[in-house]
């Protein structure tokens, strides 16, 4: 008897701790309110940037979406010789193609006080009608490239070669240029600068990025390049790493013509990729791809810009880069000397490009993309995946609110 009143006291026990729900293991029912599973799947900062980007895109017309490929000079838009101003003529340009991003040169600057003006203007009309920012670019890598440092007429001292910064091996002098630009770049109302120059000189006849480069060790380049790119980066500027998969080990110039390397990817591996693999890693936003052909990696004489195996094989799957792809400029010799500007267009965004940097004529260039995606040899799912990432980059980076 003693022994049956204990069993029944344990198990009186043990229900009342259920009902009061004191065992972890006790299910939950169907109507019951339950937080844990809510917090764990909250989505990420990146998940809510993203499901914000394909909201926009869902209020934008198919030829929006095909605009903001586009990255070009003003000039492609109006067919002026030289645009220093934000004028109608460069509105109602851009009312019709709201591109994705305007790049200037040192035609397009004259003074502090203009430049400032042109790019506030712009930036003002382009968020108008582009219904995202505008991507502010210009090739400020110090040195020899340089659009604004050491320009006549403005107040800005000029910003040695990387090779210089390079051979002193000191990463914080690195860091100290690219935040250097970047203020100023800032200061103007640039948002992007295409640098820094992540091409490791294995070659040293070289002559395209010989002083432009920060060296011939993958390593030190790639400690430099990234420095100089935080540099920029804590300047809000966003940097661009160039020139994938390393444009130094050849002798051509793709600004003139054909170029190319018989390196292997075992080869490449070792030196021309380390500095873009550790871009990668180190969270890079956009990466240019140069037209540079390897015919011992991809089997044929393609430049890397219009090479899916380049692009999406290697960056994409073999490094895992998630960021924005964005093609060196179209109108050099190494495309127009084998496609026209559509066909250019065409086969870089086919190949894995997001953006697409100053085709040789933009109106063929843009009719080309709108027509693919039209006819379905590019699905517009595709599309609006380059687009997001193009979009995502433009919430993190130029958002005012951010």
């Amino acid at each position: 008897m003693k022994n049956k009143t204990s069993i029944i006291s344990v198990l009186f026990l043990f229900a009342v701790l259920l009902l009061a729900g004191g065992c972890s293991y006790a299910p939950s029912s169907g109507g019951a309110e339950d937080t844990t599973g809510a917090e764990a799947t909250a989505p990420d900062t990146d998940t809510l940037i993203e499901n914000e980007a394909k909201e926009i895109i869902d209020n934008m017309s198919l030829e929006e979406k095909v605009a903001q490929l586009f990255f070009v000079a003003p000039e492609a838009l109006t067919y002026e010789e030289s645009m220093t101003e934000c004028d109608e003529t460069f509105k109602d340009a851009l009312s019709a193609y709201p591109v994705g991003g305007i790049i200037y040169f040192s035609s397009n600057i004259t003074d502090e006080k203009q430049t400032k003006k042109m790019i506030k203007d712009t930036k003002a009309y382009g968020e108008k009608v582009c219904k995202v920012p505008l991507f502010i670019g210009v090739d400020e890598e110090g040195g020899t490239v340089a659009r604004l440092s050491g320009k006549e007429g403005l107040d800005i001292p000029a910003i040695p070669d990387m090779k210089i910064i390079g051979e002193g091996g000191d990463p914080q002098k690195a860091y100290d240029t690219g935040a250097e630009i970047g203020a100023y770049l800032a200061d103007y109302g640039f948002n992007v600068d295409f640098a820094p120059v992540a091409d490791v000189l294995t070659n040293p006849e070289n002559t395209v990025v010989k002083d432009r480069s920060f060296g011939q060790d993958p390593n030190t380049v790639s400690q430099m390049a990234i420095s100089l790119s935080e540099g920029l980066n804590d300047k809000g500027i966003i940097s661009c790493f160039k020139h994938f998969p390393g444009h130094g080990a050849t002798t051509g110039d793709t600004h003139e013509g054909f170029a190319y390397t018989d390196k292997t990817l075992e080869e490449i591996e070792q030196s021309e990729l380390v500095p873009f693999k550790d871009a990668v890693n180190a969270g890079a936003q956009l990466i240019m791809v140069g037209h540079i052909s390897l015919p011992n990696i991809t089997g044929d004489n393609l430049p890397a810009s219009i090479s899916p195996i380049i692009i999406n094989d290697i960056l994409r799957e073999k490094l895992g880069y998630k960021g924005v792809v964005i093609t060196d400029s179209l109108s050099m010799g190494a495309l127009t000397d084998i496609l026209g500007a559509d066909e250019a267009a065409v086969n870089a965004f086919e190949a894995g490009s997001d953006i697409l940097l100053m085709p040789e004529d933009f109106t063929l260039a843009y009719d080309g993309v709108l027509n693919a995606v039209n006819s379905g040899s590019i699905s517009e799912e595709r599309l609006n995946e380059s687009v997001v990432r193009i979009i995502k980059l433009k919430i993190k980076a130029l958002r005012s609110d951010k």
